[in-house]
């Protein structure tokens, strides 16, 4: 049928949406504030130009978020984007072994919790292409283009967050943005090159392959790059070192524009995705025969970006926040991934990313350099200074190009873009311009957020309105920390990473007030007797990384003979209060370098004992072959009390922060909270174990944590016995929020473990009690 347009009508239908919060862009930070502020009740909507959101996490470009868990332990971030990776390794079948691997598992976990958030409305395939303004300074609404429906939507909404990516929305509206480099002078920045420049990170595109299990041969088009130089590959930082595909630096940026030549930069990665599996396949003689049963199971053709425009803010952040960890009064965030910065052109430039040029050496001096946090991010730099109802979260923060190297990585994204999202909705709630939130409910926007589940280095539970606060607790047994054994096998004789060629830490908890003996697990590996200085240090924290400043509380040389393997060495420290040991901290024990000698890893983690090697320049890193080396400690140190649960953290940091039973004694155990007069219960929560320790590809396929909580019920003491008042099966989610059927009116609350998903201990972080009307 043939029809005509009637006089007025026009192809395109216009739809027209009304919201408290519109979030301009769906990946990690975009998702994880809309979906913060439409669960703090704000009328929320969301919009992704493509058909699925989670941006490069998701399964058409598949980087994995990264975060400040690379670098240290215990800083995994949480709140919603733990909410979602739990549920996401709990549900897939994949093995997430780096870039590439992402399947439609993730997308399909976040498109539930869209779904399942009261207040969210989100459209899909929606690009926006202009912005309408009721002033000078304030957005009235955008208008959006629905891909395929001849439908363009104008969403007007009182706050608007831009998490484009490129800034779109800022853009639009006339506020001023920075691409490309500062130059050196400009703020300092020893990251910063000499001359400012436009020059940004490069686009990648990631391949991922299979084997096949029979030969599969490969043949190139003749439009695919040429690439015939091992050099080039292997001596400027682009090893092709897993055959399963992921390369991040398949990049390239410059000389192509970021924005308005995004198309160019895709044909070119894909020119160079084919040539690199030429490569590999065809002539490189180091991967050839492995990789010949391997074929090409899939390539992006969405470009996974790193810079483009940063959007001026109320604060700029310079690379001298991360390095020295400024205190902001506004801190909503933290970031601990180190100061990435990709050498701009990417595949087109003399040599890949500095530290993979470098061959990934952990104390080169790049490395050393750029090593960087836990450190905090501040609320202004989310704040636009040029319109009055527009916030951003993402890489299009107001930071430097030298600061977005290490504030760029999802896992930060997405707790900005969380806090993002908190803020907004608070600000509407209270009636304030959200210029202000800063100064007037910076306190509101960091309690909230740390009773969402997220963690802040500078903030601690201070809520007036959290019973547990003020209860006594008590549990039906505490664990006691002794320290930890090697693992006895062959397989662990000799491994090179156990050498002492450089000075290594272990990280111990104090809770009695003597220390009166330390032993360690070593193996000489040579024909003669060796020492080893030991020192015992106090330190602020689990990442306190610090060498040459503090003053040891003990040092000693430790002695061991000729060819003895596995020996444990002691140390009589002796250490009182009076020598300096404080019960609540942490001290740190060192051994420093001599390369005879190896320090045994630990047969299991150590809840919130960690270690760490020095890198150089008088700080250390994290140890990834760790997490706990061998150690005993005389008396056993009792750092795992119930206390730990109300003292306002609810992670390892400036000490365990964990309440954990023995492990000699069977489940059920239980947590108590008791008041002198009964208190009116409307909801409970708490904070389990789990997913803090490593980066979100350690984590394998259907995985759920050992120490959280399987199975639990919560009790009340009501009518001289106790009540359940709630109950939970099969649980492997860390943070767990019940709102009671029934408010109970209780003198005594508990908790009661009765199965793990695998750990002999029950365990929790934290229990919050609020009355009913604390919503």
């Amino acid at each position: 049928m043939i029809r005509k347009a009637h006089e007025g009508e026009t192809a395109r239908h216009i739809r027209k949406e009304s919201y408290d919060v519109v979030v301009c862009g769906g990946g990690l930070a975009g998702f994880c504030a809309a979906v913060a502020a439409a669960r703090h009740g704000a009328r929320t909507c969301l919009v992704q130009d493509r058909p699925v959101f989670g941006g490069n996490s998701s399964s058409e470009v598949r980087v994995t978020p990264h975060g400040a868990a690379a670098f240290h332990v215990y800083a995994k971030e949480t709140g919603i984007i733990s909410e979602l990776l739990i549920e996401e390794r709990a549900r897939n079948h994949e093995v997430i072994f780096e870039n590439g691997w992402t399947n439609s598992v993730w997308d399909m976990a976040m498109y539930d919790l869209a779904v399942r958030t009261p207040n969210l409305t989100f459209h899909l395939n929606t690009s926006i292409v202009d912005v309408r303004k009721s002033a000078e300074r304030r957005i009235e609404a955008v208008i959006g283009v629905v891909a395929n429906a001849e439908t363009s939507l104008e969403l007007t909404g009182d706050i608007f967050i831009d998490c484009t990516g490129d800034g779109i929305v800022a853009d639009l509206a006339g506020c001023e943005w920075h691409m490309g480099s500062e130059a050196r002078e400009e703020y300092g920045e020893p990251h910063a090159p000499l001359r400012a420049s436009g020059d940004v990170m490069g686009s990648s595109l990631l391949f991922k392959t299979v084997n096949t299990g029979a030969p599969a041969p490969f043949e190139a088009p003749e439009w695919a790059a040429q690439l015939d130089n091992p050099d080039y590959f292997y001596k400027e930082g682009r090893r092709p070192n897993d055959i399963r595909g992921g390369y991040w630096w398949i990049e390239i940026g410059m000389p192509w524009h970021t924005i308005r030549e995004n198309e160019d930069i895709r044909h070119q990665l894909t020119r160079y995705v084919l040539g690199v599996w030429d490569w590999i396949k065809n002539k490189d003689p180091k991967t050839k025969e492995l990789a010949a049963n391997h074929a090409i199971d899939w390539i992006g053709q969405v470009p996974g970006k790193r810079e483009s425009r940063r959007i001026q803010g109320l604060y700029l952040m310079t690379e001298h926040d991360p390095m020295n960890r400024t205190v902001f009064d506004d801190e909503i965030a933290y970031g601990g991934w180190f100061l990435d910065l990709h050498t701009p052109g990417g595949l087109l430039a003399p040599t890949s990313e500095h530290a993979s040029a470098e061959g990934y050496d952990e104390t080169s001096p790049y490395m050393v350099k750029s090593y960087c946090g836990p450190y905090g991010i501040p609320l202004r730099s989310s704040i636009a200074r040029d319109v009055d109802n527009l916030m951003m979260a993402g890489r299009n923060v107001s930071v430097t190009h030298a600061a977005l190297g290490t504030v760029r990585v999802m896992g930060t994204t997405a707790i900005v873009g969380q806090a993002v999202g908190t803020s907004a909705a608070i600000a509407l709630k209270r009636g304030l311009a959200i210029k202000d939130v800063p100064d007037r409910a910076i306190r509101e926007v960091q309690q909230t957020l740390l009773r969402d589940g997220c963690f802040l280095p500078n903030a601690a539970n201070e809520d007036e309105l959290d019973l547990a606060r003020t209860a006594r607790i008590s549990a039906s047994s505490e664990a006691a920390c002794a320290g930890m054994g090697p693992q006895m096998d062959d397989k662990r004789r000799f491994p090179e990473t156990e050498v002492l060629r450089e000075r290594k830490g272990q990280w111990i908890a104090i809770a009695e007030e003597s220390l009166a003996r330390v032993s360690v697990c070593l193996s000489n590996l040579s024909d003669a007797p060796q020492t080893v200085e030991a020192r015992i240090l106090p330190v602020d924290h689990i990442w306190d990384y610090r060498t040459e400043e503090l003053e040891p509380l003990a040092a000693a040389k430790l002695a061991i003979k000729p060819g003895a393997t596995f020996e444990w060495v002691e140390w009589d420290v002796n250490l009182t209060k009076a020598g300096g040991l404080e019960p609540g901290k942490y001290v740190r024990l060192d051994l420093l370098a001599n390369p005879n000698l190896q320090w045994h890893v630990a047969s299991a983690a150590v809840p919130g004992h960690t270690c760490a090697y020095e890198m150089g320049q008088g700080k250390m890193r994290r140890d990834w072959n760790g997490p706990t080396r061998s150690f005993r400690i005389d008396p056993p140190q009792r750092s795992f009390g119930p206390g730990h649960a109300v003292n306002g953290v609810a992670r390892p940091y400036r000490y365990t922060n964990l309440w954990r039973s023995d492990p000699a004694k069977a489940l059920p155990q239980w947590l108590e909270l008791a008041w002198e007069q009964p208190r009116t219960i409307g909801h409970v929560e708490l904070t389990f174990p789990g997913h803090l320790l490593w980066e979100y590809h350690g984590y394998a396929p259907f995985y759920r944590d050992p120490q959280c909580p399987k199975d639990y019920r919560i009790e009340a003491w009501e009518g001289g016995g106790w009540t359940e008042i709630a109950a939970v099966r099969g649980n492997y989610q860390r943070h767990c929020r019940h709102r009671l059927e029934k408010p109970v009116t209780a003198a005594k609350l508990r908790v009661v473990i009765e199965a793990t998903n695998g750990d002999p201990s029950a365990a929790i972080y934290e229990i919050r009690c609020y009355p009913p009307q604390a919503q």
